[in-house]
């Protein structure tokens, strides 16, 4: 989709220092805009003078994420974007489940990069209502969930926002992708 623009966030600065070493390796860095921010709220009108969120883009030479990145872009300088498609895949390992996890993966990996609460799944309403707001009507979001999530999550869906919710298991049969439509 070489006409899209991509607007991808995260709330660590090094995962976003990667992935904008990768944009660059595909020659993609012209198409996507780098935002470090929580969920989705870099995504609401913001101004340099209340902290708003830093964007990194082709054309911005400042320093990644730096305070002086952030310039005119369609996140920051007028209302909401509206998007025809939000795919994320948040923390979503309860603190509760951190001794029962691998040690390659408790050790190595970023706390903030795994648990999304002490259940885990405590960031999915806050993404969802978020997520309401800024897509387009017939907009997709797609969410991977943790291993127990599903029950929690879906009952968020229901209501007069969404429709068309697709669940996908993961190969082990577990509820993994859940898909639903913006009305």
């Amino acid at each position: 989709m070489p006409q899209a623009t991509i607007f991808a966030s995260d709330v660590s600065r090094a995962a976003l220092a990667v992935a904008q070493r990768n944009a660059k390796r595909h020659s993609l860095s012209d198409r996507i805009r780098l935002i470090e921010c929580n969920l989705l709220d870099g995504f609401f009108h913001r101004t340099a003078a209340n902290a708003g969120p830093s964007v990194v883009g082709a054309q911005h030479a400042a320093p990644l994420l730096g305070k002086d990145a952030l310039r005119e872009s369609p996140v920051t300088s007028h209302q909401s974007p509206l998007f025809d498609l939000i795919a994320s895949n948040p923390p979503y390992i309860g603190r509760r489940e951190a001794a029962a996890l691998m040690r390659e993966v408790r050790d190595h990996e970023p706390e903030i990069a795994l648990y999304g609460g002490e259940e885990g799944y405590e960031l999915y309403a806050g993404l969802i209502a978020q997520s309401a707001a800024h897509l387009k009507p017939g907009g997709i979001l797609v969410l991977e969930l943790g291993h127990n999530s599903l029950p929690a999550v879906q009952p968020l869906l229901e209501g007069p926002t969404w429709t068309n919710v697709a669940i996908t298991n993961d190969l082990a049969g577990i509820p993994r992708v859940l898909a639903v439509e913006r009305l």
